[in-house]
């Protein structure tokens, strides 16, 4: 049986604040700088999958 899902919490304060700046420098990203990322995630997902082995 499946588990119910929780409400989505509502952010206040610095949780907010913190949530909206995070949110502003992603827009504001370039189109390099979102490159350089997404090719970092592969290595570090590459080296990752050195180590774990993933049974279904």
């Amino acid at each position: 049986m499946a588990r119910p899902i929780k409400e989505t919490p509502v952010l206040t304060g610095n949780d907010a604040f913190r949530f909206e700046m995070r949110r502003l420098e992603v827009e504001n990203m370039s189109s390099e700088q979102r490159a350089e990322n997404i090719r970092k995630l592969e290595e570090t997902v590459a080296k990752a999958k050195k180590y774990i082995e993933v049974c279904w």
